[in-house]
């Protein structure tokens, strides 16, 4: 019965790692997987947002700003497609 739980330790990593994906700041390499761009297009609609932040020869990107930036992008559903149905 034991065996069925997980340890303590596990279960305050899951608070640890839900911490670093919400980091208000993030760099190239995290944005290009967690939004799933081009480092190219990525640097392009960054700068255009103004979410960019360079400190030394760090860059950083806000995820607010860029985030606020990505929903210019979105188009209302349509409610014409139909999974499966052929028209």
């Amino acid at each position: 019965m034991k065996e069925q739980y997980k340890p303590i330790k596990s279960m305050k990593e899951v608070p640890d790692q839900v911490r670093k994906l919400r980091r208000e700041y993030i760099r190239y390499q995290q944005a290009e997987l967690i939004y799933s761009l081009s480092h190219k297009k990525l640097l392009e609609l960054a700068s255009d947002a103004g979410a960019i932040f360079r400190i030394d020869s760090t860059v950083l990107i806000n995820r607010e700003i860029f985030n606020a930036y990505l929903e210019r992008f979105h188009e209302p559903a349509t409610g014409k497609y139909r999974g499966g149905d052929t028209e």
